[in-house]
């Protein structure tokens, strides 16, 4: 396993912060602004003692500088990023689950908020994993881990050099593959999802690219009905991560 960076980074925010803890991820320390109160702050504080965890007070105005913006709803932790896995570890997790994988895989995401909500719908429906790309795609990094709601801190995330090499793998251990693709015939309700699968969803208007395309066993589209041909990745990814959780009830 490796961790995305070495150096601390800066979560911020009184519900991410509260999840990171209540997950017990590593923290370094808590900043907190002197002039915020409030029960959530309260439990952070009382949490961070309790783990031994320095809780360093400052003003919101110092706090401010430190994050860079005043949206830190008067508290930052410094903490290290959830380690990556690996593909096995993810398979693991359905195993021990006794559950078929369900894997997502995510060609050429790099929005950290895209990727964060697609974490977040991941970990509703119970998707074994998640797969990325180590260069031009997005990682786990505070923005992301921030707009998963924090289910970053649940949902293995293993970062892999080449996609297509990746779904090679998940094939030879027995996953079908699956693209979500704007011009497929097959509406993805018509997929079967019931047994391994690996789902691959690519960049909204980008989509996934050629070669990883022609990875994929099949390919499903979402019917769009007006005039924008395409939706947003993590919506598209709720859909199909929602009807293969359906289908496997």
């Amino acid at each position: 396993m490796t961790h995305g960076s070495n150096n601390p980074e800066l979560i911020y925010g009184r519900h991410p912060v509260r999840v990171w803890l209540d997950s017990e991820l590593p923290v370094k320390r808590i900043l907190i602004a002197t002039e915020t109160q409030g029960q959530t702050l309260r439990e952070i504080e009382e949490i961070a003692v309790k783990r031994g965890i320095t809780v360093t007070r400052m003003t919101r105005t110092v706090l401010i500088k430190i994050v860079g913006h005043n949206m830190h709803q008067g508290v930052a932790a410094e903490v290290k990023m959830p380690a990556y896995v690996s593909i096995d570890d993810i398979l693991k997790v359905a195993e021990k689950k006794n559950e078929p994988p369900l894997v997502c895989i995510l060609d050429g995401i790099q929005d950290p908020q895209n990727f964060g909500a697609v974490i977040r719908t991941a970990d509703g429906a119970g998707v074994h994993g998640i797969i990325v790309a180590k260069d031009r795609a997005v990682g786990l990094t505070p923005a992301s881990f921030k707009a998963s709601a924090g289910a970053a801190a649940h949902v293995p995330v293993a970062q892999v050099v080449n996609i297509s090499r990746a779904l090679e793998e998940l094939k030879s251990k027995g996953l079908w593959i699956t693209g979500a693709v704007e011009d497929a015939e097959v509406s993805y309700k018509k997929g079967d999802f019931k047994g391994p699968v690996g789902l691959v969803l690519g960049a909204e208007g980008i989509g996934i690219r050629r070669l990883v395309k022609e990875k994929c066993d099949f390919l499903v589209s979402v019917p769009m009905f007006g005039k924008i041909n395409s939706l947003n990745v993590s919506v598209a990814a709720a859909l199909l991560f929602y009807e293969a959780r359906m289908q496997r009830i």
